[in-house]
């Protein structure tokens, strides 16, 4: 090669390794968004088991109102 391909060379030689580097990068921060959303899924599963359970013992622990008439009837 000439000297005038050279610097070319270094450029391409560099532009594959920054696209290596970046594709590494997608798929290590794909994989952790993955993660993340599994983590969103146990939550809002065990979020709504804790709303239902909440709602189940709210009925049960609420006193229910009593239809009597008022003292002036």
């Amino acid at each position: 090669m000439s000297n005038t391909d050279e610097p070319a060379t270094q450029r391409i030689e560099d532009l594959e390794i920054m696209v290596a580097h970046q594709a590494q990068t997608i798929e290590e921060l794909s994989e952790e968004l993955r993660r993340a959303f599994e983590a969103i899924e146990r939550m809002q599963r065990s979020l709504k088991g804790l709303g239902e359970r909440f709602e189940a013992l709210e009925a049960v622990a609420t006193p229910k109102a009593e239809a009597t008439k008022p003292p002036h009837y």
